[in-house]
């Protein structure tokens, strides 16, 4: 189970049209700056760039799961976008990347990080739940899938 307010419509990017890594972690930064008042696009931005030098957070099957350790915040805060087209990301499976959930976790928050990101590649690896991802048309079709994936797979 994740967090409450973890993920939320207003943080979730659907059919996006970006042409690079880079821009896909400025967006990310965005939506994820958007949850505290507190938080700066920018400063974001930059704390997904310094976790993504340390090594790809690119998944495979399509999917990227930036994530970083955030001071200032109290809980998690995740993003969500799904693109139009496949952009490279340095994937441990060298395929493009269509779908990214970001994750900034409480600069504390080691045991925390670690079971979300668990939690996170372990939906992200359901071949059902990816192409459900893929043809959603809305970010609160989105949202349902990425709450609830077992129900909302079934419910189809």
């Amino acid at each position: 189970m994740f967090p409450p307010r973890l993920i939320v419509a207003d943080r979730i990017g659907s059919h996006l049209e970006l042409t690079s890594k880079k821009h896909l972690l400025e967006i990310l930064g965005s939506l994820l700056a958007s949850a505290d008042p507190r938080l700066s696009p920018g400063e974001v931005f930059d704390r997904l760039c310094e976790r993504e030098r340390l090594g790809s957070t690119g998944l495979g099957q399509g999917v990227a799961l930036p994530h970083a350790r955030m001071k200032g915040i109290t809980e998690a805060v995740g993003a969500f976008v799904q693109l139009r087209e496949g952009i490279a990301f340095d994937t441990i499976d060298n395929e493009p990347i269509d779908l990214a959930f970001a994750l900034l976790v409480p600069e504390s928050a080691n045991e925390t990080h670690l079971q979300l990101i668990a939690q996170l590649a372990g939906r992200f690896s359901d071949p059902r739940l990816l192409r459900e991802l893929r043809n959603a048309a809305s970010a609160e079709r989105l949202l349902i899938l990425l709450e609830d994936w077992e129900n909302a797979c079934e419910d189809q």
